[in-house]
């Protein structure tokens, strides 16, 4: 345990240490200047205790990010005849609310990446014109920039009447199909001739093939795309959030905050959408180890 966990914690601490060290520089122009106008001197101490409790720095402070972190989670206060009073309900501003509506939306695209990446694999597979048509057009379709076609999905569904989760989930599916499709090509493979061989003696139909050598092969190399592939949904919901004025969702917030200069909650909607990353890449690799213990595979 201390052999797993000491390398991580030593990067964590460096990391931090460049972290903090990097916002004394960066913030103290604002601190020389508010200094100047007042005509106060300032010493480093001074500046450097400044530098790391600005109310809207430049670059944020770990643990201000952390302070951010917990206020906007869960939570709504609101102004009453008996002063601040916490309702306890979910608002629409808290961390938690966005992060579900991006959240949803990332599991259904990556749900319908998924499904797709899997029709277009096993269709390349078995069949020839597929392998030299589609692979050449799923490979082509990955050098178009998301950020200049998400705007037009989204603008031409919605001329159409579709709008709420479908849009932006048919955009995380254009980005998570493509490592499925990749890897479940390379696993699908994986069987040597002598294997393939060995199951046409004994009279194997094709989906006999698949279902009982091909699929069982490529199960580590799937796993392996969907963590990417639900990584790439996260970055495509963000992306889809972006440019089309939605008041929901981490893009959303990450959004505002960068209308209104508010690094704190541009900083802390990065670290939510981190650790909803975190744990969808976890969740799938827990997944991985239960099913390729189940198949008797080494994880």
């Amino acid at each position: 345990m201390t052999r797993s966990i000491l390398p991580v914690l030593t990067v964590v601490t460096v990391i931090l240490a460049i972290w903090y060290a990097a916002c004394i520089p960066v913030n103290a122009q604002w601190t020389r200047d508010q200094a100047a106008r007042a005509g106060v001197e300032l010493t480093l101490r001074d500046i450097v205790a400044d530098t790391l409790g600005q109310q809207r720095p430049r670059l944020p402070a770990p643990h201000q990010v952390a302070q951010e972190l917990w206020a906007s989670t869960w939570v709504e206060e609101t102004q009453g005849r008996r002063g601040i009073v916490n309702t306890g309900t979910l608002s629409n501003r808290s961390l938690i609310f966005h992060g579900w509506v991006t959240l949803s939306a990332t599991l259904l695209g990556f749900a319908m990446g998924t499904a797709m990446g899997l029709v277009l694999a096993i269709g390349i597979v078995h069949n020839r014109a597929m392998d030299r048509s589609v692979m050449p057009w799923a490979i082509a379709s990955q050098t178009i920039p998301i950020l200049a076609l998400a705007p037009m999905i989204i603008v031409v569904l919605n001329a159409v009447g579709i709008t709420g989760l479908i849009p932006k989930a048919i955009i995380a599916a254009y980005l998570s199909f493509f490592p499925v499709v990749v890897g479940m090509v390379k696993g699908l493979r994986a069987p040597d001739a002598m294997q393939l061989d060995l199951l046409r003696t004994y009279n194997a139909s094709g989906p006999e093939t698949l279902l009982k050598l091909r699929l069982p092969a490529s199960m580590p190399y799937l796993f392996a795309s969907l963590k990417i592939g639900i990584a790439a949904s996260l970055v495509g919901i963000i992306v889809a959030e972006l440019p089309t004025g939605a008041v929901s969702g981490l893009g959303a917030r990450l959004l505002a905050g960068s209308y209104f200069g508010q690094t704190l909650q541009i900083w802390s909607a990065l670290f939510a959408a981190a650790i909803v990353a975190a744990s969808l890449v976890g969740l799938v690799g827990l997944v991985q180890r239960i099913t390729l213990r189940r198949m008797g595979m080494a994880t």
